[in-house]
């Protein structure tokens, strides 16, 4: 048989899990992606994926790949491919699509584009065109755009494989089954169930991981109760190798049960959800070989003949609402409790978004892994069952004598617990405002004097100079401390960490490289997309403190000339650009940050004839003459708090400049304007004056979110219009 390439998705920290799956279907692995994995491999393949694998969610028949940096380009490489050899002629297909780039910023425009190279491919072969099905197509195109290419395939699965079919009835917080699976295989249940053991899950819900345990041991096919998949219709299906498959699955599901079947029991205190689970099972066809009841986790007990060895896996609830929370130390108590009472001599596996509620369970836990439930960051615990690993209380303190070990100890247990705490808190708030960078802790604790910032899927660590007060020894050892600790409580990979020492900047120092790495990524803040760096400077390219401000700006900007002074990356206008402003200019003397500016500017689809970037001495400009005939709608000046850079034409310092900075900039500023001053000298106070002189307005306190509320000296900001 001739190879194809294949890309199957999976959950997200599946993928080398889903590999090796893979493998056994004579799959050859061709590279790992974020949430899925390359494959090459027959067509035979392809359908043992889609028929047996627990884990994937959707398997792609690669077709070809075009380029994409515009919609045009992307049409033209769509039209010119043989889509008659995907598509029935006097079929239905529907297009899927994912990713965009600085043209492509809208799924559904880019989907469009697609689906009218498909057409008019039909059409211009003097053929009938193919109807577009959104519900019930015969055929599912699937369009994933990457840098600028676009990946094109057919969707063989047809759905997310995860749903079997068994669960329409769900618990509160459903577990998705391939995630189940991914638990249930990296806690060793393959292994364990081979070797005669046992599973039992005492908080089972909906009845999700007891089921996915039965069908592993069973070797039933995940995918065996499916009525369609999505290359049934596809014109390269082939009927006979499928009904083999078919009839294989079917074979190795009778020949399963003919053997040794372990025994598997789920347990819940709630009976609603317990009913829910029994009729999830009987979907299953399993109602024979599961056991459900309702029963609590300190009640557990196993009546009857257990094996000696087995499984204990369970998904217990996160305590989301801070009443449930006061109660999971308890919880994870009594299932520790629990578990060595009635199955010492297993080994206990707890998939849990509060892994720092683990301690409680009473036993040492020998490996963890780190995956996602749907979005939320969570670990997989698992432990050995026995008295090796209890574990070893301490002992009684002796006053007066605490040694320097335990001491550090204690210390990064206080920063990790804190961290997990502010996570929980600040990262929630921030995903549900559609925020991705913010400040997650800012010298909380006095024994840690840093600023820890969350950049997505990064963390950007500032340390504060230490106080005379403590040595330059101890302070060492107390940042080693925090680094071992940040990456286990934030759940990230240690080389996603950047450290920087923050000290006073003065001059062109703020502008000079930290290091040559050219590590750009991009980042989302209100609907906006923002190229940052972590390591090269000392700021990142984007002021967190300042988010609440350019948000105002972006829900006032429609239509409005834009001003924005010393623009540093010009963040402040591309919010302003997303808000509709009509035009803008913005001015910075540094040449490395007006193409940084102009960078997010294109990111952002701002038309560069009306959304200016120059490369300009503020302080020259507004003292120019010249400059005088322009007028805006709305200024934004965030001067630094002192600048003697050979590129400026004098000495900036903020205190004594700021009254000329004002009167000039309000000089520039329509009769109803609005001119947003702002900086961040923590001993500022404002020029009298110029209170006699405008309508001033203190803001500070609106321009401070929940990240930064523990800072409120941040920075200060004022909103000034001419009196009228």
């Amino acid at each position: 048989m001739s190879k194809s390439v294949f890309f199957v998705t999976c959950p997200k920290g599946v993928e080398y899990l889903l590999a090796d799956e893979l493998s056994t279907f004579g799959l050859e692995t061709v590279r790992n992606a974020p949430a899925g994995v390359w494959v090459e491999g027959s067509l035979e393949g392809g359908y043992r994926a889609c028929l047996w694998s627990r884990l994937a969610n959707r398997v792609i028949l690669h077709i070809d790949e075009v380029d994409a940096n515009s919609g045009d380009q992307l049409y033209d490489g769509v039209v010119h491919m043989d889509w008659q050899q995907h598509i029935p002629v006097h079929g239905s297909f529907r297009v899927t699509f994912l990713g965009q780039n600085e043209a492509i910023r809208n799924t559904q425009y880019g989907a469009q584009r697609v689906k009218d190279g498909i057409v008019d491919r039909f059409q211009a072969n003097g053929g009938p065109r193919p109807s577009v099905d959104a519900k019930n197509p015969d055929v599912i195109v699937s369009a994933r755009l990457n840098r600028g290419r676009l990946s094109l395939g057919i969707d063989l699965s047809g759905h997310s494989l995860h749903m079997r079919g068994y669960r329409t009835d769900q618990g509160l917080a459903p577990l998705k089954e391939n995630l189940a699976a991914a638990l249930l295989m990296r806690a060793g249940w393959p292994e364990i169930a081979a070797a005669g053991g046992d599973f039992v899950d005492p908080m089972c819900g909906s009845g999700t991981l007891v089921i996915e345990a039965a069908m592993m041991a069973l070797d039933m096919a995940p995918g065996r109760k499916q009525e369609r998949f999505g290359f049934e219709q596809w014109p390269g299906h082939q009927p006979d190798l499928w009904l083999s498959l078919r009839q294989e699955a079917e074979r190795r599901a009778h020949e399963g049960k003919q053997k040794r079947i372990p025994r598997l029991a789920g347990f819940d205190q709630d009976s609603r959800v317990i009913a829910t689970a029994w009729k999830n099972i009987q979907r299953a066809g399993l109602d024979s070989i599961l056991h459900v009841e309702t029963r609590a986790v300190d009640d557990l007990q196993l009546d009857g003949e257990w094996a000696q060895q087995g499984l204990v896996l369970t998904n217990p609830p996160y305590g989301e609402r801070l009443s449930e929370r006061k109660e999971l130390g308890a919880l994870y108590q009594a299932l520790g409790d629990a578990v060595k009472r009635v199955v010492s001599g297993w080994r206990l596996g707890v998939f849990t978004g509060a892994p720092e509620f683990g301690k409680s369970i009473g036993l040492r836990s020998n490996k963890q892994y780190r995956l996602f439930n749907g979005k939320l960051p969570a670990q997989l615990l698992l432990f050995e069952i026995n008295e090796a690993s209890a574990r070893t209380p301490r002992g009684p303190d002796i006053p007066g004598e605490v040694t320097p070990r335990i001491a550090n100890d204690e210390r990064a247990a206080m920063l990790r617990n804190r961290l997990k705490k502010n996570m929980k808190t600040i990262g929630q708030w921030a995903r549900k405002q559609g925020i991705g960078c913010y400040r997650l802790y800012d010298a909380d604790m006095p024994e840690f004097a840093l600023a820890i910032d969350m950049y997505e899927e990064r963390v950007h660590i500032q340390e504060y100079a230490a106080p005379k007060s403590v040595d330059e020894r101890s302070a060492r050892e107390r940042l080693a401390e925090a680094l071992a600790v940040i990456p286990e409580a934030l759940g990230i990979d240690r080389e996603n960490l950047v450290c920087k020492q923050r000290q006073r900047q003065t001059g062109t120092n703020q502008y000079e490289k930290q290091a040559v790495s050219g590590e750009f990524f991009k980042v989302h803040e209100h609907g906006c997309v923002l190229k940052v760096n972590l390591k090269d400077y000392l700021d990142t390219g984007l002021f967190l403190d300042h988010r609440p401000v350019r948000q105002w700006i972006q829900q006032n900007s429609a239509n409005q000339r834009f001003l924005n002074l010393f623009c540093y990356t010009g963040a402040a206008t591309v919010h302003a650009v997303v808000g509709g402003a009509s035009r803008s200019l913005s001015l910075d003397m540094s040449k490395t940050y007006v193409g940084w500016a102009e960078d997010n500017l294109a990111l952002n689809g701002a038309d560069p004839k009306k959304h200016r970037v120059e490369q300009a001495d503020c302080l020259a400009w507004l003292a120019d003459r010249k400059t005088m005939d322009q007028r805006f709608d709305l200024i934004f000046m965030d001067p630094p708090t002192f600048s003697n850079s050979a590129r400026m034409a004098g000495v900036l310092d903020i205190q004594k400049d700021h009254p000329t900075l004002v009167r000039q900039a309000m000089a520039r500023l329509s009769s109803d304007g609005l001119l947003i001053f702002s900086n961040n000298f923590r001993r500022f106070k404002l020029d009298e004056s110029l209170e006699s002189e405008y309508e001033v307005t203190e803001v500070t306190r609106d321009t401070l979110d929940k990240d930064f509320q523990r800072n409120s000296r941040i920075h200060r900001c004022w909103h000034i219009r001419h009196k009228a």
